[in-house]
């Protein structure tokens, strides 16, 4: 008789409730398990946790410090809080620092949250205080925005170990000069990248966006509310990329990947990404 390998699991209690998840899952993992919504930046369900964001932070009994629920891993007998008054100041505070110095109006994730965390960024720089950058518009693919960069480094590891291998960009500068640059700030034609969008698709800010998404939002007509989104496979060869059209006024205006599908994760390349336009 073939004995079965069974995944072994650990139980911890996330706010009163118990939840087994699989040896290796994070608290953050566990949180969703147990249905508690968890506010994450730097976190992407494709990429490696970088623990920069610091919002996802929870407070777990026996821890002098808040926790990133997104990296730490889960262990028997956990006891974790995830919304006590000090995972709550703690979250209200990070999303007031992060819109005193970054043009958020665009991240509605995080609009959402500092809605329900009551954030109030005025309180310490009344509008705010961005770099005021121009938007960099190198062509007709996807336009960078820096006034809108948190630096959560999703697009760093996007270009990276996490899907395209390219390291095409960094973080560099200090303090309120770092930004996300290609090598000795080249421009992107000049620099390793290949144009496959990927960083694009994981930006949770918008400060990397398609380049026909930006038009439209300066002409004030970008309308998701009434777009539609089809789902298709991509014509340009035999991988399989799972392709999301977005279409509004019958006009294709930007192209996702689903994250769930086995083969993509979310990723792209350039034909895939950006060459719809003989549709």
């Amino acid at each position: 008789m073939t004995s079965v390998a069974t995944e072994t699991e650990v139980t911890i209690r996330v706010d009163d409730q118990e939840v087994a998840v699989p040896e290796g899952a994070t608290i953050l993992d566990a949180c969703d398990a147990a249905g508690v919504d968890t506010p994450t930046i730097c976190y992407g369900p494709t990429l490696t946790p970088v623990n920069v964001c610091r919002v996802c932070v929870v407070e777990l009994d026996g821890s002098r410090a808040l926790v990133p629920s997104c990296s730490r891993p889960a262990e028997e007998g956990m006891v974790v809080h995830t919304d006590s008054e000090r995972v709550r100041h703690s979250r209200k505070m990070v999303l007031e620092f992060l819109a005193t110095g970054v043009d958020v109006s665009q991240a509605d994730e995080l609009g959402q949250w500092a809605e329900h965390y009551g954030a109030d960024p005025d309180r310490y720089v009344p509008g705010g205080e961005t770099m005021n950058e121009p938007v960099r518009v190198q062509d007709n693919l996807y336009i960078r925005d820096y006034d809108k960069c948190v630096l959560c480094y999703r697009c760093v590891e996007a270009c990276g170990d996490d899907a395209q291998h390219t390291y095409a960009i960094s973080v560099a500068g200090r303090g309120f000069g770092a930004r996300i640059s290609t090598e000795f700030d080249v421009t992107l034609p000049d620099s390793a990248c290949v144009y496959c969008g990927n960083c694009v698709a994981v930006c949770p800010t918008n400060a990397l966006q398609f380049k026909t998404e930006f038009d439209l939002r300066q002409a004030d007509d970008w309308r998701p509310e009434d777009q539609t989104v089809t789902q298709t496979v991509c014509s340009y060869c035999g991988v399989g990329c799972n392709l999301e059209l977005h279409v509004q006024d019958n006009q294709i205006v930007k192209c996702t990947s689903p994250d769930d599908h086995d083969v993509t994760k979310g990723n792209l390349c350039i034909k895939g990404r950006f060459g719809w336009n003989y549709v």
